[in-house]
Order: structure tokens, then sequence, then C-alpha cells
């Protein structure tokens, strides 16, 4: 069973979006030293959670679902009626992504970690 593994928040001022997490939720955030504008989330160490990011506005709240085989995962989303609508991308030393949409057009990420992707 595949399981909801990171989310992200699209925010247009990272300075102001995390200082209202900190605040609110006492998240920790930071700047990832990765290729992209990206800020990870970490939302505490304790009992069942996830953990996530905050990115440059482009899109809606987004969940990421871990799967063993984006390629697999891809192939049972199109079966199961969905679409692919950012195709399989890596994320150096992280692995590979794609989004994808659900009938209903709800926005969701799948993962394949691969330490290393290129």
């Amino acid at each position: 069973m595949a399981r909801v593994i990171h989310f992200e928040i699209p925010i247009s001022d990272p300075e102001r979006a995390a200082a209202f997490y900190r605040k609110v939720f006492d998240w920790k955030i930071e700047k990832w030293a990765g290729p992209m504008e990206y800020w990870m989330v970490t939302t505490g160490t304790d009992g069942p959670g996830i953990d996530g990011g905050l990115m440059k506005r482009s899109g809606p709240v987004t969940n990421t679902v871990g799967v063993d085989s984006l390629d697999s995962a891809i192939a049972a989303v199109k079966n199961a009626g969905g679409k692919v609508v950012a195709e399989k991308a890596s994320i150096p030393t992280v692995g590979y992504f794609a989004h994808c949409e659900d009938p209903e057009g709800n926005l969701f990420g799948l993962m394949q970690a691969d330490a290393g992707a290129k």
C-alpha cells in the first residue's frame, strides 16, 4: 500500500510564509540547498505525520505518494482514468517525481526515492 510521504504548500513570499507556519505550528523551516528555490518543512518528530515543503506558487497544495516504481505507478494512474500532468523528472540525489491528476481533477505527486538520481 502506497502512503502519502510529503506535502507542498505554494507560496509567494517565503519569509512571510515561513514566519506564519513557525508561529502557528512551531514548524522547522529551512531553505533547501538543492537546485531550485524550496524550503524544507519539518512538522515534528513525535507520533504519526509527514514533513513537507514550501515552494514558489505554481499550483495548489500537493500531497506526494511514495511508490516503489514511478513507471508502474504512472501506468496505474492512466489505467484507472487519471492523467499525468507533469512527466517523470529527476530530483538529483532524491529520486524521480511526476505530477498526476485523479478523475476528479485533484493534483497529486508520485515519488520514487533514489539517492543515485541525477
